[in-house]
């Protein structure tokens, strides 16, 4: 029988078939501990899909000094509760422009162009990263500093930066 930390060892190496074996073997109940989190099946696979994409494709970076099983659970839950937390911003953003056409009431021109911006504004928020769209709308939408958005996601100025900027240059590419 092959230890955890062989099959880490040999991921880590690039053996495609160690990989798939540990996909293989995992990926049923991952699905299933996500499904329970999420109660949505589709969404439950695709997470778990992501997580074996992005444990292959960083897999010269793997460091996993728990259990490998544990690791994965525990990876599945965290990026349940990034999803959750990416739909609420992305319902408490459409919840935002909905209400927000009060502000052109008399001309209907106005008000169609601000629901059709609106629109797009919705779109391009489902295509951000989860992380880089909550920190676009804590500063445009509640009005956070980058040092206050830092200090509540535990995360440095320098990655708010980062993420703001990504945001801008998707805002731009699509806008323009």
């Amino acid at each position: 029988m092959v230890t955890e930390r062989e099959i880490i060892r040999r991921i880590r190496k690039g053996d495609i078939g160690q990989f798939e074996s540990l996909f293989r073997s995992s990926y049923i109940s991952l699905v299933n501990y996500t499904r329970t989190i999420l109660k949505d099946t589709d969404t439950a696979e695709e997470i778990v899909q992501d997580l074996f994409y992005v444990l292959w494709r960083d897999k010269k970076k793997l460091n996993i000094t728990t259990s490998l099983k544990g690791y994965l659970f525990r990876a599945v839950y965290n990026k349940s509760m990034h999803y959750i937390e990416h739909q609420k911003v992305v319902q408490k953003y459409a919840n935002e422009a909905k209400t927000s056409t009060a502000i052109y009431p008399d001309d209907p021109v106005e008000i169609l162009k601000y629901k059709e911006l609106n629109e797009k504004i919705a779109v391009i928020m489902t295509k951000l990263p989860e992380r880089c769209a909550q920190i676009f709308c804590m500063s445009r939408f509640e009005g956070l500093k980058y040092a206050e958005i830092a200090n509540e996601l535990s995360i440095s100025i320098k990655t708010v930066e980062a993420n703001m900027g990504k945001a801008l240059k998707e805002f731009r590419n699509e806008l323009l």
